[in-house]
């Protein structure tokens, strides 16, 4: 199918992604998200190979390359700090880094642009208030009064998408995991160039993200789903930090600042089903979240992003692609959303303890094959 007229509702990873995949393709592109600046929480994300592979296929791993930290392999530690192993990452692109940590902030500036330049529209503080779909068409109205039409419309919503609750009201819900993860900036030191996982009951690591920064992260038990305030999160993460190996507990007198903590709660979701219903299709955390133990949410969404403008491409009508794009795409994404969701469970002590090294490279395994 060739210049079709697309909505994508979500300007977030895969949202934008998929405005740069579709439109370098010759599809006119409008991508809507509610949230009225699109600023995102300053902290980073690790880009895997897998990512990196993605981003040459869609013409900007230079962006990324020049505004993240690239690293080959990942530190694996024990829970007291002693170094358990290396683990090499798959170089997937020839004289590339295997792996780019970047903020998150410069991440989504680069997609931002990006998808502007192949000529994506993106419009904030604007979202959809219903969507009609005739089979040959969907009209679309908006919060500010304005109605259109399209030939397909992408959710690429989140977790909490309104648009998998308007194609299939009976879909299971987001499920909180018992873990929330805490992150917080600092100035790189020398050593880490590489990410830095720590095992263990208490998962925590470091993430470079460029030259002066790095990030920490560390994902706790929060039984009962408890609710933070910003007044105190500094001092509450400080105290997660209490039994950290020394190079952690070093840094935790450096969390002051309330507002520079960020703190979520972790879920998952698996939608099982069909990904889509006639012309409107979901992609990324709307169809399955995962938690950050494996560092692949990201990853996925892109990749879906990728795919789903491939097969639109290939495919004689929309059905046909979202139901190719979603065979490709189920059990890559079901591998990352279980065996994360593992890692958090042994965490927890619900599971085994799980092999941090092996994980990891299991899963640089699996992200290497082929989409």
């Amino acid at each position: 199918m060739d210049k079709l007229n697309i909505l994508i509702i979500g300007a977030g990873i895969g949202g934008l992604t998929a405005g740069i995949a579709l439109g370098r393709r010759g599809h006119r592109v409008d991508i809507v998200e509610k949230e009225a600046t699109g600023a995102v929480y300053g902290v980073g994300i690790i880009q895997q190979s897998n990512v990196v592979r993605a981003m040459h296929s869609l013409g900007i791993l230079q962006d990324y390359l020049g505004s993240g930290f690239g690293f080959d392999h990942v530190d694996v530690f024990s829970p007291g700090g002693q170094h358990l192993a290396s683990v090499p990452s798959h170089k997937l692109v020839q004289d590339c880094p295997a792996n780019v940590g970047i903020s998150r902030i410069a991440l989504h500036d680069i997609l931002q642009r990006r998808a502007r330049e192949a000529g994506a529209s993106i419009r904030f503080g604007l979202t959809v208030t219903d969507l009609r779909d005739d089979a040959t068409g969907v009209g679309v109205s908006f919060t500010d009064g304005t109605e259109a039409r399209y030939d397909i419309v992408i959710g690429a919503d989140g977790l909490h998408s309104a648009v998998r609750q308007w194609l299939f009201a009976d879909a299971p819900q987001p499920q909180f995991t018992g873990q929330g993860v805490w992150r917080y900036n600092f100035k790189r030191p020398a050593e880490v160039v590489s990410l830095h996982a720590y095992a263990g009951p208490i998962g925590m690591g470091l993430v470079p993200l460029s030259d002066e920064l790095m990030y920490l992260y560390i994902t706790t038990p929060e039984p009962g789903n408890p609710r933070y305030a910003t007044a105190g999160l500094a001092a509450a993460m400080r105290d997660k930090l209490k039994h950290a190996p020394p190079v952690i507990a070093t840094l935790a007198a450096q969390i002051t600042d309330d507002a520079a903590v960020v703190y979520r709660p972790l879920a998952w979701l698996l939608l099982q089903r069909a990904w889509h219903k006639g012309r409107i299709v979901l992609l990324g955390d709307a169809v399955h979240a995962t938690t950050p133990h494996l560092g692949q949410g990201a990853g996925m969404a892109i990749e879906d992003a990728i795919v789903l403008a491939e097969e639109l491409s290939l495919a004689g009508n929309p059905e046909q692609a979202f139901t190719v794009y979603r065979n490709r795409r189920f059990e890559r994404c079901r591998y990352i959303v279980e065996h994360s969701k593992a890692i958090g469970d042994s965490q927890l002590g619900l599971l085994p303890p799980v092999d941090q090294a092996k994980a990891t490279a299991d899963m640089f395994r699996v992200v290497a094959e082929p989409l």
